[in-house]
Parts: C-alpha cells; sequence; structure tokens
C-alpha cells in the first residue's frame, strides 16, 4: 500500500489510502496509524483517521517536507493490518420512540419494517466508527441497512437533544451534546459520549464497533437519560 501524498499546510499532510468508504478500510487506517505514530516520534504533532484518509501533522522544527516524506514511505513498507477486527467492541443502549425520534415512524413506513422492524434493523449489526468531527465526541458511523438509509433533513433543526440516535444517508451517530443537525433522529441513548475525564474526551474512537442496545423507557431513565419528548425548533 502506498497513499497519496498531499500538502494541506505548512506542517500539515493528507494522506489518501482509498477511494472511497469501506468497513474494511478501518484495519488498514488503524496500522497505518499505528506505523506513523512510531516512525515520527516526538515529530508528530497530531494524526487524524478518517474514512479513507489520514491528517498528518509534524513539527518543521525537526522535520522538513523531504523528510517527513520519508518517514511516510518507512511506515508503509510491508504495511499490514494486526487483524480485520480493529479497536475496541462497544455496547450503547438507545431507547428507540417516536417521542425522541420524530424520524421513527416515518422510516418505519417508508421501509415498510414497522417501528419493530427498524429497531431490530438497525442494531442488528455493529458499526465501525469511522471518524469524529461536527462535534466533541460525535463518531461517524456505518453503514446501515440501505432499507434505512435516509438523506439529510432539507432544512437542520437549530436545536438536536444530547444523546439523540439518527441516521444520514448510510452513516449513523449520537449528537454527544445539544447542537444544531439535520440527521433523521430515530432514538436517544443515555451514554455520555463527550468527558473530559475520558482518553481523548471521547467515549468512541475512530476503530471502535459500536453495537446498539435497545433498551425500555424505564431502563433508559435509570441509565441516567433524559425523556422529554422532541421539541420542534423554529
Amino acid at each position: 500500500m502506498r497513499p497519496h501524498v498531499e500538502v494541506v499546510g505548512i506542517d500539515s499532510l493528507i494522506l489518501r489510502l482509498f477511494e472511497r468508504i469501506d468497513e474494511r478500510n478501518m484495519p488498514w487506517l488503524l496500522a497505518a496509524t499505528e506505523r506513523l505514530r512510531e516512525s515520527f516520534g516526538a515529530a508528530l504533532v497530531d494524526l487524524v483517521p478518517s474514512y479513507t484518509t489520514l491528517l498528518l501533522q509534524y513539527d518543521l522544527l525537526q522535520l522538513d517536507d523531504r523528510q517527513a516524506r520519508e518517514r511516510i514511505a518507512q511506515a508503509f513498507e510491508d504495511l499490514r493490518p494486526a487483524s480485520e477486527a480493529a479497536g475496541r467492541e462497544l455496547q450503547v443502549p438507545v431507547w428507540y420512540h417516536p417521542s425522541v425520534g420524530p424520524e421513527l415512524t416515518g422510516l418505519a413506513e417508508r421501509s415498510g419494517l414497522g417501528i419493530s422492524g427498524v429497531i431490530a434493523r438497525h442494531s442488528a449489526r455493529s458499526y465501525p466508527v469511522f471518524a469524529l468531527g461536527f462535534a466533541p465526541g460525535f463518531a461517524f458511523m456505518g453503514l446501515v441497512d440501505e432499507c434505512l438509509a435516509s438523506p439529510r433533513l432539507g432544512t437542520p433543526r437549530q436545536r438536536v437533544a444530547p444523546g439523540s440516535l439518527g441516521i444520514a444517508d448510510r452513516q449513523t451517530a449520537i449528537y454527544p451534546v445539544e447542537s444544531p443537525g439535520g440527521w433523521n433522529l430515530i432514538g436517544r441513548s443515555p451514554a455520555t459520549l463527550f468527558d473530559r475525564n475520558l482518553e481523548g474526551y471521547s467515549l468512541l474512537r475512530p476503530g471502535d464497533r459500536v453495537r446498539f442496545v435497545p433498551v425500555e423507557r424505564d431502563e433508559f431513565i435509570r441509565l441516567g437519560g433524559n425523556d422529554s419528548p422532541f421539541e420542534v425548533t423554529p
């Protein structure tokens, strides 16, 4: 494997490894991340994995562009993922319900699965975390079953409650904090996704695999969830 390297800043490079999003990319991206950390050592400032790329920032006081590219080439020599399953396996509880997931009913009708079918289909597989972004602790996961794929809302909401679980195209994610958002909401989780006491401040990390576990309202509340009904914002 040889990445295509692009300059995006005086001290930053984008390494393009793949052309399209695929769950099978993650073991390779994580293996490359580990190799690059070893190769750059103290000269590495930041390394951010995403769907198909790695953003690498290095210390200009220690390396120039030529030396950075040499270390990249070194890191990719005979690169192989440690295994097909990379990262941690986590279970995240979710209360799937129209009162906190306003698009759940519409998705149930559009897919022909009914609400119980949507819940069963969405929670039936584990999802790799492709990237973190948009908001602290916001993990882009996928890919959902094609029958659940839903385009983003035409007009994003001004406020989405923390813990809201949504779908956009074939990706799924939980909003870690209150924020604007245009994803199709189908439920809510009591999990704390952004916490300054966590390593990297985020419960989820690229390469993790997440399975959503349906829970009833009482269990959702016992786990600390907020069952306040979704409110439409102007």
